[in-house]
């Protein structure tokens, strides 16, 4: 595993054209009236994909989370760039992060981040039947590719590094689409 980064500094960061904060007025039936702030998300969505490397064994990464200063083992996920379909990014991404292409890419779902302030959803892929492509990312080191069984997603939700909740959602909704027990609408 590789060494955390060191932080060098932090500040306050200025708006850009990925994220702006908005204020919304509401009304609500009762007739009470608040303003709101929601972190808006620019560009054109993102996607993350649950990679299955066979029928049982699903394909994680470890990547480093600035936000809670540590390496995270979850999905893969990344932007949908100007021009893509989700299948499109979820392809590319694969490439990029895992080294796989996947010959079948569907749609599983959308999970919100935190609805409560952020305007920022994920499309939730599944991508199967994969072959060996690599493409060059843009991450700043290269990502450990880990294998998980699915009937030991118990076992991984354990674990210290194992948190985002996106990740862990979009495992629990493949594992039950695979099983029959769940069909997108």
């Amino acid at each position: 595993m590789n060494k955390r980064p060191t932080i060098l500094a932090t500040r306050d960061a200025p708006q850009d054209h990925f994220r702006r904060v908005e204020e919304v007025d509401l009304e609500f039936s009762n007739g009470e009236r608040r303003t709101f702030h929601r972190l808006h998300s620019g560009g054109h969505g993102a996607v993350l994909i649950v990679a299955m490397r066979d029928a049982d064994t699903v394909l994680l990464v470890r990547e480093y989370g600035v936000g809670i200063d540590s390496y995270e083992l979850g999905a893969p996920k990344g932007r949908i760039d100007e021009g893509e379909t989700a299948e499109q990014a979820a392809d590319r991404e694969l490439k990029e992060e895992i080294g796989f292409g996947a010959r079948s890419v569907q749609f599983l779902g959308t999970l919100s981040l935190s609805p409560s302030y952020m305007s920022h959803t994920i499309q939730v892929m599944l991508a199967q039947d994969l072959y060996p492509e690599r493409l060059p990312g843009d991450e700043p080191e290269e990502l450990e590719v880990v294998p998980w069984r699915m009937d030991k997603l118990h076992e991984l939700i354990a674990r210290d590094d194992v948190t985002d909740g996106r990740s862990i959602a979009a495992l629990f909704m493949a594992r039950e689409f695979l099983a029959g027990r769940y069909r997108p609408s």
